[in-house]
């Protein structure tokens, strides 16, 4: 099973329907968003038109989405995630070493980090302000993370 983790996708609908797009061709069924979708029409659209199971955060451009929780801890199969929108928070998060990932968006930088046993990641952004759109994917079954720029 893979998990596609996404970040400050920003309203940009043309390159949330790229992942999206992405995530039907690989069979992704569980999306991680780490927060600033921006309006309630973009997170509609996303609920719409991803097949699976969304688990979203709020970030500080989420103004319309008040509903979301900060903080997403999630287990899939044996894997322990958590995930927010902020990176200081997601190496707080990582250090108490209780999960095997924690995601984290804001500075739109695709990262990844090692602490302890804990794998800390920013996919990136769905904006565009970066040369192009960047998502990460996850396979639960090997705990495999890759990055991925998307075309």
């Amino acid at each position: 099973m893979k998990i596609l983790i996404v970040s400050d996708s920003h309203d940009n609908l043309p390159n949330l329907k790229k992942a999206l797009i992405f995530a039907k061709k690989e069979k992704i069924k569980t999306l991680i968003h780490c927060g600033d979708i921006s309006s309630a029409e973009t997170f509609y659209f996303l609920r719409n038109n991803f097949v699976g199971k969304i688990h979203a955060v709020r970030g500080n451009a989420d103004n319309d989405l008040k509903n979301l929780s900060a903080t997403a801890e999630l287990k899939i199969g044996e894997i322990k995630i958590a995930a927010n929108h902020y990176p200081a928070k997601a190496r707080k998060l990582a250090k108490s070493q209780k999960y095997d990932f924690v995601f984290y968006g804001h500075n739109h930088r695709p990262w990844v980090r090692i602490i302890g046993k804990t794998i800390l990641a920013n996919p990136g952004t769905l904006d565009n302000s970066q040369p192009a759109p960047t998502v990460a994917i996850l396979n639960a079954k090997t705990q495999k993370l890759e990055l991925k720029i998307l075309k």
